[in-house]
C-alpha cells in the first residue's frame, strides 16, 4: 500500500488493516509470521514531511539461537515515524545530521510503501537474541546434542589461546 504524498495533502490516511502470514516481505529475515499482522496507523503531512504513527501486533516463529528449537514470539510495537523526500539531502558534499533528526527516514518517488515500513518495524521489535527460555542450555559444541533434552559426556572444548599461533601451537 503506497501512502502517497499528493493524497496526504488532501486528507490524512487512516489504516486499520490485517496482513495475513506470507503477505509481507521481511527481506530474508530468519523468522516467519504465524498470525495475522494487525495494524492501526495514521499517516499525515507535517510541513514537508510524512508522519506515520500507530501500532502493530503479530506473532512470529523463529529458531532459538541456542538450541534451534522453533519458538513463537509475540511482536507488539508502537511507532511514530517521520519521512522526508530524499531530494532534501541529495547533495554531493558531506554534512552533519543534527541529533534531533537521527530518527528521520527518507523516501523517493510519490510516497512511502506501508508494507516496507511494517516489515522494518517487525524486525526492529525483535530482541537481538531469540531464545526459547532464559535458561536454555543450547547445543553441545562437540556432538550437537540438545542439552535441554539430554546431557552428554563430551568434554567441554577449551578455547584456543589467542597467543597459540605465537607459541607455535
Amino acid at each position: 500500500m503506497l501512502i502517497a504524498r499528493h493524497e496526504l495533502e488532501l486528507h490524512r490516511i487512516v489504516v486499520d488493516r490485517t496482513y495475513e502470514p506470507g503477505s509481507l516481505d521481511f527481506h530474508g529475515a530468519d523468522f516467519r509470521q504465524v498470525d495475522p499482522l494487525e495494524v492501526k496507523a495514521v499517516a499525515e503531512v507535517v510541513g514537508d514531511d510524512i508522519r506515520i504513527h500507530g501500532s502493530l501486533k503479530a506473532r512470529i516463529e523463529a529458531a532459538c539461537d541456542r538450541c534451534l528449537k522453533p519458538v513463537a514470539f509475540p511482536v507488539e510495537r508502537v511507532f511514530d515515524l517521520t519521512y522526508r523526500p530524499v531530494s532534501t539531502i541529495a547533495r554531493e558534499e558531506e554534512w552533519k545530521v543534527p541529533h534531533e533528526e537521527l530518527d528521520i527516514g527518507f523516501y523517493e518517488g510519490a510516497g512511502v510503501q506501508l508494507t516496507e515500513v511494517l516489515a522494518e518495524q517487525v524486525i526492529l521489535a525483535l530482541p537481538m537474541k531469540l531464545v526459547c527460555a532464559e535458561g536454555c542450555l543450547g547445543l553441545c559444541p562437540v556432538c550437537g546434542a540438545n542439552r535441554n533434552l539430554r546431557g552428554c559426556s563430551c568434554p567441554e572444548p577449551r578455547p584456543a589461546s589467542p597467543f597459540a599461533a605465537l607459541r607455535g601451537e
